[in-house]
């Protein structure tokens, strides 16, 4: 893509011309610094990516910068970061962040400029001109001003804006009904791995009472115990402390890097310590570390260790368990955390504020362990990993239908703004009925 040029302008259909941005569009330049409670104002991610929808609203009174002000009818385009597809046509009047230009159409239908906005057309011309490497956006005076756009007949413009409205909200059910496949696939994978830690793989076993108030029965021939009588509860370094004498360098992770069960070793740092402290509390392959704070829902799940940095030490807030793996297997202790039975543990006995939790090692230590024999547990273990293997493979096929749905709306937008695609009453109709013409 060069020059202010776009290839399907010189193929558009008879009774269409095009014109500049600038031209048929007014770019909305009243502000106001006056705080309201009124819930009229949109920051970026109240706007969903690819989709033209507003996901919330908002108030004022803590916003400190002037605010940009819209009217109904207006199009919204979110200059920052313009890959996300950020872009709206107002229902309702209102304010937004300055990273939003709004745009009072003149001479094209308001409902039809949000589409064009929208194409992949527009977006990709954008992200090509995209100044910043951190922080990219475009300028509306040098480069969207200058964007030239495709206008047909104003009657036509809005045939094809109520099609694409009809065609996009039925897509958009589809999309809706995959994701909730998904989500039925993860309340299945919390149910299997529930079932299988605190009752094994018979279908009826043989239960006892425990006595205790977190898990009350286990099947007859399990234990319950406290963690800390079957692991070592190692705690970690605490940073800011002053060491005297020779010291040494090593990596070591902070609560950022292990994160709701997933480790993120991209910015691992160093530190510098006395060979016997790095000693106490480096990491071991097998260790499930699990961080003292966090989001409530989140907070106790176990990520095991596999030796991925070398020598590499952890942060006090970091809890390394090591399990006596004749008594207990870092797998069986790492799915009993993220179960709906370990969550519910930690979410009980973490000390809570709003919506994060924080728990110590003394809480950890007491934690309740079902613990069916050593065989037994690797048995569930490897039951548990086939499970997810299969719930991932039906995934990541709902993944990818959603993926062509995704990439057919956006194909479809296209090809109706630029004239690839008449559009007829005949269309609309069959769209207004849930049938899109492909």
């Amino acid at each position: 893509m060069s020059g202010q040029h776009d290839s399907f302008l010189d193929t558009l259909p008879s009774g269409w011309t095009s014109d500049r941005l600038k031209d048929v569009v007014t770019l909305r330049n009243e502000k106001t610094s006056e705080a309201s409670e009124e819930e009229d104002y949109l920051e970026l991610e109240d706007l969903e990516a690819g989709t033209g929808r507003v996901l919330s609203r908002r108030n004022t009174l803590e916003v400190e910068s002037a605010v940009t002000i819209f009217k109904k009818g207006d199009v919204l385009f979110g200059k920052l970061r313009p890959y996300l597809e950020k872009y709206y046509a107002a229902e309702f009047d209102g304010k937004c962040t300055g990273e939003i230009l709004a745009f009072k159409p003149e001479r094209i239908a308001s409902r039809f400029l949000s589409y064009c906005v929208g194409s992949r057309w527009f977006i990709e011309r954008c992200n090509a001109l995209a100044y910043g490497a951190k922080m990219p956006r475009v300028s509306w005076p040098t480069q969207l001003a200058q964007f030239n756009v495709p206008l047909p007949p104003l009657q036509e413009q809005e045939r094809i804006a109520t099609y694409l409205d009809a065609s996009c909200a039925a897509i958009d059910a589809a999309v809706a009904a995959k994701r909730r496949q998904i989500e039925t696939l993860d309340h299945v994978r919390r149910d299997i791995v529930q079932r299988a830690v605190t009752r094994g793989l018979d279908d009826s076993p043989n239960l006892r009472a425990t006595g205790n108030a977190w898990m009350k029965e286990v099947p007859s021939h399990w234990d319950l115990v406290s963690l800390k009588r079957v692991s070592e509860i190692q705690t970690g370094l605490t940073l800011g402390k002053v060491y005297e004498g020779a010291l040494i360098e090593r990596p070591y992770l902070r609560v950022a890097n292990v994160q709701d069960g997933h480790l993120n070793l991209e910015d691992v740092t160093t530190i510098e310590v006395p060979v016997e402290v790095a000693h106490r509390v480096e990491l071991r392959p097998g260790d499930v570390l699990m961080t003292e704070g966090g989001d409530l829902d989140k907070l106790g799940r176990g990520t095991i260790w596999s030796g991925e940095v070398t020598d590499c030490l952890h942060q006090n807030h970091i809890f390394a368990i090591r399990c006596f793996t004749h008594k207990l297997l870092p797998p069986f202790l790492a799915h009993l955390t993220t179960s709906r039975y370990g969550r519910d543990y930690f979410e009980a006995t973490g000390k809570r504020t709003t919506n994060l939790a924080s728990t110590n090692s003394t809480k950890v230590g007491l934690f309740p362990i079902p613990r069916p024999p050593v065989a037994e547990q690797r048995a569930i273990c490897r039951f548990l990993e086939d499970k997810f293997a299969e719930l991932a493979r039906v995934k990541s096929c709902i993944e990818a239908q959603i993926d062509v749905l995704t990439s057919y709306r956006k194909s479809l937008i296209h090809e109706c703004v630029t004239g690839q695609r008449r559009v007829t009453e005949a269309d609309v109709l069959r769209a207004q009925n849930g049938r899109v013409r492909t």
